[in-house]
């Protein structure tokens, strides 16, 4: 998955992988090894009895062992992203990525495996025998022809699904975008001309894939370094010459002219704007090459304007992106225990994901286009990698195929409960911070960074405008500033600003402001004179009220309380809104939403329910339909008391103002996360499922939980996200990381969009 709006430098990068536990994998045990009774479940004496129930059937292992969820991706480092040979080794932290999207988009467990060896018989000989491990196994990164080789042979020696995911992951989401432009064309595949430049791994199996579906073999002319690859030519290896056509052509150049698709899997600059003005009415060109394509769309355009055009770029339309195929293809072909996966599947994926680009686009969706509503048509003829309905989709078309292709080793039995198990598996919650940080990207905002000479956020405002989120402004001593940065090894961007109180030629002007708002709260002039020169977020507040930047982010060396008073001197509620904090809570692909977690200590009944209501539009906003439990140590009124009695006055509250979404309280925390135990205990609850929005009865509750899990791990927490200022200002939490800092930085870029 790549994304060419986010650039990132190589420090940031290594800090990254090289923080807290190094990598970005690890192996966590799912169940309970506390006791000695649990070890001797999980290990001797009780693991003998799943290994004889394995050795009488060995499908057992899948019903007893991790088997059915595993793969493994496999390389041997010859052909890393477009580094070339790299080695097995170097393409480890590529392979761990490959695991965490794997892991990210369909709930797959993966293990990177790197083989020392170019050889490609020991690297068959090493892979055959992981297959009692692995449901499935990814090839990455291997170079042609050897990737060919192995790949083939592993799929006849194995009974387990082998993928090259380079080969057929783009074949693929090429296929879909194929599909609908064919559509849209209204051209029939059989009476369709391709010209394919490039005849690498991803090429051939593009060229192939696009046969298999109806495409004439003599209508597809494949284009290597040389030029066509026709029947004449002796020097075509056995993948190239089943390809090979019967042409008078050439040249690239000549091939192209009066044809009707263009397929580039090459090299930047590839094809000229006279090459495409000579192709047939309509032309198809899918542009491929990374990170520069054949041709850049603008330029096609301008040659053809009737033309439509996929590049593998995200700041274009319709980017071919593997992230759109590999893991819900494996997601499929795992839940149907697949001996293989094959062309049936391959086309049934095709074929899925070409229907999904044609149905109204949701509103997740619009969020990572900025709010513009996509729709089909010449520039969406490929879904979105945020589109929620991609975990559902892609796997049923592709565990149907298996059934009906005859490789599915268990059918599913139940269409509804397949696709209901699917939805439950991912989160939405972060695909809808994707979201919203494409649409701050597309309308980057400037934030201030009120505590600019701390190297911390330094290196997070760095960040910030390396994402493409916007302008920085460190609040510091510009001497300081450039100091630290020098020490760090950086240099002021250009996206980059440092401003000094002393300095600024609006000091004045914020003087006078404060002191309009301050002096019947007991401040002298001469008070907000000091606070404008000396307090930085009194300064980076006054910034944002007078437009001067659009949000503002600090916390790390003051704490909380201190900051919001500093703030809320200088920026008001939005009218009819309660200021609070919420946090998301992210563990094991699950999101609760925990509020007040920053401002009021002991809520009133009807404060609770300003924050349930607030916190339950958060939520949506994130792409969550909000079941709120309005949280005590009790469950309905045992024991009574009097923090239950605010918490039951909240409910009463909300039954008065008529809400439009679920909740109820009080209830235990157990109980509201816990569908089957609320439906057991509580028949009477008005939640429909375990609680995705908590709200707690006072400060302390909240505060305690968010932080044993910050420090405990097992999760992320991410917050508290203010709530209700009128401009935006978000306070991150003492000793915040660079990560923490930019997640919070964009979220309030974010609300100053919005």
């Amino acid at each position: 998955m790549s994304d060419h709006n986010i650039k990132v430098s190589d420090e940031e990068a290594l800090l990254m992988h090289a923080s807290g536990r190094p990598g970005k994998i690890e192996i966590i045990p799912t169940k309970p090894l506390t006791t000695q009774r649990d070890l001797s479940l999980a290990y001797s004496p009780g693991v003998a009895a799943p290994c004889k129930a394995i050795v009488e059937d060995p499908n057992k292992a899948y019903d007893y062992t991790a088997r059915g969820n595993l793969v493994a991706v496999i390389s041997n480092g010859t052909a890393v992203l477009g580094l070339g040979n790299l080695g097995a080794l170097a393409s480890k932290p590529v392979m761990e990525g490959k695991a965490v999207l794997f892991k990210r988009f369909a709930d797959i467990d993966a293990i990177d495996l790197e083989i020392d060896t170019e050889d490609e018989e020991e690297f068959i000989n090493c892979v055959r025998y992981l297959g009692p491990t692995f449901g499935g196994i990814n090839l990455e990164d291997i170079k042609a022809p050897e990737c060919f080789i192995i790949e083939q042979r592993l799929r006849e020696l194995m009974d387990i699904p082998v993928f090259h995911d380079d080969q057929h992951g783009t074949a693929i989401i090429t296929a879909a975008g194929f599909i609908n432009a064919l559509d849209l064309t209204g051209r029939d595949i059989k009476n369709t001309t391709v010209v394919v430049n490039g005849a690498g791994a991803a090429a051939i199996a593009c060229i192939e894939l696009i046969k298999a579906m109806g495409l004439p073999h003599e209508n597809a002319i494949l284009c290597d370094s040389k030029g066509v690859v026709h029947q004449d030519r002796g020097d075509l290896n056995q993948w190239k010459s089943a390809h090979a056509v019967k042409t008078e052509h050439r040249s690239l150049e000549h091939a192209m002219k009066g044809a009707d698709v263009f397929l580039g899997l090459s090299v930047k600059d590839a094809v000229s704007e006279d090459m495409v003005k000579s192709m047939a009415k309509k032309p198809i060109l899918f542009a491929m090459a990374n990170p520069d394509p054949e041709i850049l769309p603008e330029r096609a355009k301008a040659a053809r304007a009737d033309a439509i055009i996929a590049t593998g770029r995200s700041d274009y339309p319709n980017q071919v992106n593997n992230v759109l195929g590999f893991p819900y293809i494996f997601r499929g072909a795992l839940d149907v225990r697949a001996s293989t996966i094959n062309n049936e599947m391959k086309i049934a994926a095709a074929h899925a994901l070409a229907k999904l680009a044609r149905e109204d686009v949701p509103d997740e969706v619009a969020a990572a286009y900025s709010g513009r509503h996509m729709h089909y048509g010449p520039d969406y003829i490929i879904p979105s990698p945020f589109d929620p309905r991609l975990i559902t989709r892609i796997p049923i078309a592709v565990a149907e195929a298996a059934t009906n292709s005859g490789v599915a080793r268990r059918p599913i039995a139940d269409a509804e409960t397949y696709h209901n198990e699917l939805k439950a598996r991912l989160d939405p919650t972060a695909a809808s911070l994707n979201a919203i940080f494409d649409a701050v990207r597309a309308k980057p905002k400037r934030v201030i960074f009120a505590e600019g000479e701390e190297e911390t956020a330094i290196r997070a405002a760095a960040a910030f405008t390396t994402s493409g989120y916007g302008t920085a402004v460190l609040l510091g001593r510009e001497k300081n500033v450039r100091e630290s940065m020098k020490k760090m090894g950086m240099s002021l961007g250009s996206d980059i600003e440092i401003t000094n109180a002393k300095l600024h030629g609006d000091t004045k002007e914020y003087i006078n402001f404060l002191y309009n708002r301050l002096q019947r709260k007991g401040a002298l002039k001469r008070d907000c004179q000091r606070m404008v020169h000396q307090d930085r977020n009194i300064f980076a507040a006054c910034m944002v009220a007078h437009g001067i930047g659009d949000a503002l982010v600090t916390g790390l060396t003051r704490n909380f309380s201190s900051s919001f008073e500093e703030i809320t001197r200088v920026i008001d509620p939005r009218p009819g809104e309660l200021i609070f904090g919420i946090s998301f809570l992210i563990s094991r692909g699950r999101t609760v939403f925990l509020a007040d977690t920053a401002i009021h200590e002991a809520p009133t009944p009807e404060q609770l329910a300003d924050i349930a209501t607030q916190a339950a539009a958060t939520a949506h906003k994130f792409g969550r339909k909000p079941r709120v439990a309005l949280l005590s140590y009790s469950n309905f009124g045992n024991p009574p008391s009097e923090w239950n009695a605010r918490v039951r006055g909240a409910v009463a509250v909300l039954d008065e103002r008529k809400v439009d979404f679920e909740y109820d309280g009080e209830m235990a925390v157990n109980v509201a996360l816990d569908g089957d135990l609320m439906a057991q205990a509580y028949p009477f609850c008005r939640l429909s499922g375990p609680a995705n929005v908590l709200i707690t009865p006072g400060l302390h509750s909240s505060n305690i939980a968010t932080n044993l899990l910050h420090m405990l791990g097992g999760g992320t927490v991410i917050g508290p996200h203010l709530i209700g200022l009128s401009k935006p200002a978000q306070i991150v939490p003492m000793g915040a990381s660079v990560s923490e800092i930019v997640t919070l930085a964009a979220l309030a870029a974010y609300d100053a969009a919005n």
